[in-house]
C-alpha cells in the first residue's frame, strides 16, 4: 500500500497525520498478538484518539465494505487481534485516559487503552485496588481484558472481568456510538454479560466503567512443595472442601518449575520438585491465621514436603513474580512455546494432569502446566521448536488434544485467553451444531456483514453456514 491510496488518505484526514501506518515495514509489528503460530499482515493500522474518531472510521470502512479489527497491546494470546488478509486494524493505544475515580461508589471509568496494572497503582495509595489481574496486567489493556473476559490468579475469590464491568461505551459495526450498563440490576437484556468476552466480534468498547475495591486488612501467602503432582492436586481439593476460598491457589509442575528457574525471577525452588503450590488468604485480620493453620493441616494431609508463610511483602512479591513470569520464563528452555488455556472441574485435577503427561509422552514434546488449580483453569505450555519441520503443526495438534481432554470431562476450551483463531475447531468439543448456530446469529445482529474482526471466534466460514442451514432447518 501507499499513501496514495484513497483509504489511507481518508484515514488520515479523520485522525490526523502520523496516524497511519501502511508501509510494509511498520506494518510487521501488527502480524500477530501474543499468538505467533499464525501472522498476516494488516491493510494498515489507525490510531484513533477518541469515540468519534472511532465511528467516523467505522462508518468509512463499513460504507466501502473493508474489514476492521480493534486492537490493544497485542497481548492475546489466541489471534484474536490477528489479521486473516485485507483487515484495517483500530489501535487503540492513544485512547488510555483514566477519565473518573469515585472512591465513595468505588468506581473509575476508563478508556480502552489505559493498561490493567495502571488503574490499581493509580488508586492504590488511597487504600484502593482494580481485582482482574492477568499474568500480563503490566501491559495488556482494560479494553483487552473485556473483549477476552480476562482472569487471572486472583479470580477464583474476586471473579473475571465481567463481574467487575459496571457500563460500557460502544461504538457499533455501523459507527453508531451506544452506551449500555451504569446502573444496578437495569432492566432488559444483559447486553454487558453478552459483550464482555465477545472477542472484539460485536462492537468496539470506547470507555469502561469498572469496580474497584477497598484493599484487605491483612493477606498472607503459602508455598507448599511436593514430590508428586498428585498429592498437589488432591491438597486443592482439600483446601477448598475445608469451606476455605483462597484469594488465590496457584500450581505449577516440574517443568514448569524448571522454567521458572530459569527465568528472571528465580526463587531458590529445589531441584527435582514435582509440583508446588502458591496460595495466598485475604481478608478480615482476624479471620487469616485460623485459614493459614488449616491449609498447612491439609498440605501436610497431602505429604507436603515443605511448606512456608512469607514472612514479609518483600518474600510475597518474589514469589509471584517468579510465577507471573511464567510464560515468558519458558523462553529459557525451549525455542518456542504454545499457550493454551482449558478448564476442568478442580476433582478431576489428577486424571486430566495424567492425561496431558501422557500427550507429552506419546507426541515427545514437554508440557510444562502452570495454572490457576483453585477454578481449574489449566494453561498447559507446549514446548516446541519451529526451526524443525512439522513440530509447529504438531504442536498444534498436541494443544487440541489436550483441550479435547479438557472438554471431554466436562470442562471447556478456553477459561481467560479466547478462542480467537486458535481454538474455532475446538468450539464444536464443547457447543452442538445448533449451539453455534445459535451464537452465530447473535453475531449476526451486531455484526451483520461480518466485518467487525470476521472470522473469529466460531468455526471458518463454510462451517458457520452449514451449521445455520441446521438451525433453520
Amino acid at each position: 500500500m501507499s499513501n496514495q491510496d484513497p483509504i489511507i488518505q481518508q484515514l488520515t484526514e479523520i485522525t490526523g497525520k502520523g496516524t497511519v501506518l501502511f508501509r510494509k515495514e511498520d506494518l510487521i509489528a501488527y502480524e500477530c498478538d501474543g499468538y505467533t503460530i499464525h501472522k498476516q499482515p494488516p491493510r494498515a493500522v489507525v490510531f484513533p484518539s477518541s469515540t468519534l474518531e472511532v465511528s467516523r472510521i467505522v462508518k468509512l470502512l463499513s460504507a466501502q465494505n473493508i474489514p476492521f479489527i480493534p486492537r490493544g497491546a497485542g497481548t492475546g494470546l489466541s489471534g484474536g487481534a490477528t489479521p486473516l488478509g485485507g483487515e484495517v486494524i483500530i489501535s487503540l493505544v492513544k485512547m488510555k485516559r483514566l477519565l473518573h475515580v469515585d472512591l465513595e461508589n468505588r468506581l473509575a471509568v476508563v478508556e480502552p487503552g489505559y493498561v490493567n496494572l495502571k488503574l490499581t497503582n493509580s488508586v492504590a495509595s488511597k487504600g484502593y485496588y482494580y481485582a482482574p489481574d492477568p499474568s500480563s496486567q503490566y501491559a495488556c489493556t482494560i479494553g483487552g481484558n473485556v473483549a477476552e473476559n480476562a482472569g487471572g490468579a486472583h479470580c477464583l475469590k474476586y471473579g473475571v472481568t465481567t463481574n467487575h464491568v459496571l457500563g460500557m461505551e460502544l461504538v457499533l459495526a455501523n459507527g453508531d456510538i451506544i452506551e449500555i450498563g451504569g446502573a444496578p440490576d437495569s432492566p432488559g437484556y444483559d447486553l454487558m454479560g453478552l459483550l464482555t468476552g465477545s472477542e472484539g466480534t460485536l462492537a468496539i468498547v470506547t470507555k469502561i466503567t469498572v469496580r474497584i475495591l477497598k484493599n484487605p486488612e491483612d493477606k498472607r501467602t503459602v508455598l507448599a512443595y511436593f514430590n508428586n503432582v498428585e498429592d498437589a492436586s488432591y491438597a486443592v481439593s482439600d483446601i477448598i472442601a475445608a469451606g476455605i476460598v483462597p484469594a488465590a491457589l496457584e500450581m505449577m509442575d516440574e517443568v514448569a518449575i524448571i522454567g521458572v528457574e530459569a527465568g528472571n525471577y528465580p526463587v531458590g525452588h529445589p531441584e527435582g520438585l514435582k509440583a508446588l503450590l502458591l496460595i495466598e488468604v485475604d481478608g478480615i485480620a482476624a479471620g487469616i491465621e485460623p485459614q493459614i493453620e488449616e491449609i498447612l493441616e491439609v498440605c501436610q494431609k497431602r505429604n507436603v514436603t515443605q511448606v512456608k508463610v512469607a514472612e514479609n511483602d518483600q518474600e510475597r512479591a518474589r514469589w509471584w513474580a517468579n510465577r507471573k513470569t511464567a510464560f515468558p520464563a519458558m523462553g529459557a528452555i525451549s525455542p518456542d512455546y504454545l499457550v493454551q488455556d482449558g478448564v476442568i472441574p478442580r476433582s478431576r485435577l489428577p486424571e486430566v494432569l495424567e492425561k496431558i503427561e501422557a500427550i507429552s509422552s506419546q507426541s515427545g514434546l514437554r508440557i510444562a502446566n502452570v495454572f490457576h488449580a483453585g477454578d481449574g483453569n489449566l494453561h498447559p505450555l507446549i514446548l516446541f521448536d519451529a526451526r524443525k519441520p512439522g513440530e509447529t503443526e504438531l504442536a498444534s495438534q498436541v494443544g487440541s488434544d489436550v483441550l479435547k481432554v479438557c472438554a471431554d470431562v466436562g470442562g471447556s476450551i478456553t477459561g481467560e485467553h479466547g478462542v480467537g483463531i486458535e481454538k474455532q475447531h475446538e468450539m464444536t468439543f464443547v457447543f452442538s451444531d445448533q449451539e453455534l448456530a445459535a451464537q452465530t446469529s447473535i453475531r449476526d445482529v451486531f455484526n451483520p456483514n461480518n466485518l467487525l474482526n470476521p472470522d473469529k471466534l466460531f468455526p471458518k466460514p463454510s462451517r458457520c453456514a452449514e451449521i445455520r442451514k441446521a438451525f433453520s432447518s
